[in-house]
């Protein structure tokens, strides 16, 4: 390998201007490069690492976030030569899991000035070495190294810019975060920073895409997101404080440093402690932008916008299976005008109250400075998950399981089975908090100008939104041409009524996908759980009508349902438990033999702090209390092998069964023989049952 390198080296010298030689790590490609061809006695040049990532993986920024390392490079220059540090361009926030990192993909430049000394000889050509280090990221973190080369000629007399790299470098720098004429000061709460920044540069601004990025990766919680409140001067970011921030060494933080980015621009700022300037605030959040590029609008657009919205958005999936239960029922009182009428001003209640609120409450939380957006509620994963059981019993109902009342309309809500007018009410209701999450075309711009406006002008624009969306199902009631064009009532319901639990399963199905998308596999695992309970308590209900209708008893059957429906419910509701840290050992050889020697089953974690599947697994399966007690219950040593820094020992283990990078996880067993290689993506229950297998031999 060294011969190899020095005639890389050699050949970098003999080539010629400016040369470089590309490297291949294993999932990213280095060289330097250069915006000159030469260099001058004195002169300032401009190189760059250039990393070209494989596809699926990235790098770091100086502050790769939550977990991560920078990349980083160490030069070897001759005498009197100097490099400059990196001119870090703007990262791309790239969440996994519960944490969210810093870094770059694709192809990346970091720029970097080059000076040679005054006593440079012309005519001489100069080969420059760096060692660069990379910790590059998928699934698995590898930490990755280069030894790269760079020859430049030393020509008498400076020359222009130029070679393939000039633009690219040129680009770079110019689109490079840059101190503003900017004012920012900053107020530490409770929980949260609130960082204001003023100045020119921000008037006018389009702030919807603002956000923060930190040197320091202890000030800020990274996976939070940051609310933004607008001022005629500039913004307000609020900023959740770091976990453990009240113990973080040296104390409070003397200076937020960070990164601006708004869109495509970015500035440097540095904040001081102080009060919030008045022009940093008190416009709201930033307004939705509008087709063509603008954001401004009027009320009666906006309800204009907002109630278009509101009609499309019954052809929405997420809305059509609600409807589509709902028009069932109309069939029932097709010759039955007056009823049908009362049905759909019922429903139009529903749903417009609905409406109302939850703008309401949507309003009243940005109001106290929580980050929500329309929606909002399907943002809770226990309103998902109850949600996803509800339609679950809705479908299950309609298959014909159990029934609630003796017609259709009810379905969306036991009051229905008592209660015609207030069934339509609530499937209005109902129709109102699964379509909500939709926006529909024409509904963007309608409430990204209401979140901006006093309450009563929110709150006209979000009933015209309700009236638009409960105005179809209005017009069919009070229409007695279309009310007679529905069929009449005849055994043909059953069948139709079979037919419509499949989009209520299907609506169920969509919920389960955004709650494993908002909680990962725990929660998903334990809605399911869930699930098979609501189902046993919907037959156990059935079971108690149908034992009713023959002269029995159903007292303890419907018990029994309604008892295991509450469990199924609070399951789903109750807050997920804390983690916990289990104790561990260092890893070594030596170590992992005597306790193999003691007859121990062994747990070993090869991680690091920088590798984010290492700490999404580590959050997520191991520091929990059902993986606690178990390694308790078994008496399992726990190892870590942490490669935080990189170790020779470490990396010989990992290539011993075949791995470039971490995370590794290994399990041996009571009664010895190999270890047991588990996922790189671990659950809670992979653990528990690798553990409870070691025990058992």
């Amino acid at each position: 390998m060294m011969r190899f390198q020095a005639a890389l080296i050699l050949a970098a010298a003999i080539v010629g201007p400016a040369c470089a030689q590309p490297v291949k790590t294993g999932h990213l490609t280095a060289e330097l490069v250069s915006d000159k061809a030469s260099i001058a006695p004195g002169e300032t040049i401009h190189v760059a690492l250039r990393q070209d990532i494989q596809k699926g993986w990235h790098t770091y920024w100086r502050n790769p976030g939550d977990s991560g390392e920078a990349t980083q490079i160490k030069w070897t220059l001759p005498s009197g030569w100097t490099a400059g540090p990196f001119v870090w361009p703007t990262p791309h926030r790239q969440p996994t899991g519960p944490l969210v990192n810093y870094g770059y993909t694709g192809e990346v430049l970091l720029p970097m000035a080059l000076t040679a000394p005054a006593t440079a000889r012309p005519g001489q050509t100069v080969t420059l070495s760096a060692a660069a280090g990379f910790l590059v990221c998928a699934e698995i973190c590898v930490p990755e190294d280069a030894a790269l080369t760079l020859s430049l000629p030393v020509k008498a007399a400076a020359v222009p810019a130029g070679g393939k790299w000039a633009g690219p470098i040129a680009q770079a720098l110019a689109a490079a975060p840059r101190p503003a004429a900017l004012a920012a000061v900053f107020k530490t709460g409770p929980v949260a920073h609130a960082l204001a920044v003023t100045g020119g540069p921000l008037k006018g601004a389009d702030l919807a895409e603002a956000y923060f990025y930190p040197y320091d990766s202890t000030v800020i919680d990274h996976a939070r997101p940051q609310a933004i409140e607008r001022g005629p001067e500039g913004l307000t970011l609020t900023l959740a404080l770091a976990p453990g921030y009240a113990a973080r060494p040296g104390g409070p933080a003397k200076a937020l440093e960070g990164v601006l980015a708004l869109g495509d621009k970015a500035y440097e700022i540095a904040a001081s402690p102080g009060t919030p300037p008045p022009g940093a605030s008190g416009l709201g959040p930033p307004p939705a932008k509008v087709a063509g590029g603008g954001t401004s609008l009027g009320l009666i657009s906006a309800a204009l916008f907002a109630f278009l919205g509101g009609l499309i958005l019954n052809l929405m999936p997420c809305v059509f299976p609600v409807l589509a239960m709902k028009a069932a029922s109309l069939a029932g009182h097709g010759e039955d005008h007056g009823e049908a009428r009362r049905q759909g001003l019922a429903f139009g209640v529903g749903a417009l109250a609905t409406f109302l609120a939850l703008a309401g409450l949507l309003i009243g939380l940005q109001a106290a400075g929580s980050a929500i957006g329309w929606g909002f509620q399907l943002q809770s994963p226990a309103v998902v998950a109850v949600l996803a059981l509800l339609m679950l019993a809705v479908a299950l109902n309609l298959s014909g399981v159990f029934e609630v009342g003796s017609s259709l309309q009810g379905v969306g809500s036991g009051l229905a089975a008592r209660q015609g007018l207030a069934g339509a009410f609530f499937t209005g209701a109902l129709a109102v908090v699964v379509a909500a999450p939709c926006t529909a075309p024409f509904m963007g711009p309608a409430l990204g100008w209401a979140l901006t406006q006093p309450p009563v002008a929110a709150l006209a624009v979000f009933a015209a939104l309700g009236l638009g969306f409960a105005a179809p199902f209005m017009l069919v009631t009070f229409a007695p041409g279309l009310l007679a064009r529905l069929p009449r009532p005849g055994p043909w319901m059953d069948g139709f009524r079979k037919a419509l639990a499949f989009p209520m399963y299907a609506a169920a199905a969509w919920l389960v996908w955004v709650l494993a998308q908002q909680a990962g596999p725990p929660a998903l695992a334990k809605l399911l759980a869930a699930a098979v309970v609501v189902g046993l308590a919907a037959w156990l209900a059935g079971a108690a009508q149908r034992r009713a209708a023959a002269g029995g008893r159903p007292l303890a059957l419907r018990s029994a349902s309604v008892l295991l429906a509450a469990l199924a419910i609070g399951a789903v509701v109750w807050p997920q438990g804390a983690a916990t840290e289990l104790e561990s050992e260092p890893y070594s050889p030596a170590r992992l033999a005597e306790l193999r020697a003691e007859g121990r089953p062994v747990f070993v974690n090869y991680t690091a702090a920088w590798c984010v599947s290492c700490q999404v697994n580590d959050k997520v399966a191991i520091s929990t209390h059902a993986t606690a007690a178990a390694f308790k219950r078994h008496d399992v040593a726990y190892l870590k092998a942490d490669w935080t820094r990189r170790d020779p020992q470490i990396a010989a283990e990992l290539a011993r069964y075949g791995r470039a990078g971490v995370p590794l996880y290994l399990v041996y067993g009571a009664r010895g023989g190999d270890g047991v290689i588990l996922p790189s993506i671990l659950t809670e229950g992979i653990v528990v049952k690798a553990v409870d297998a070691a025990a058992g031999g």
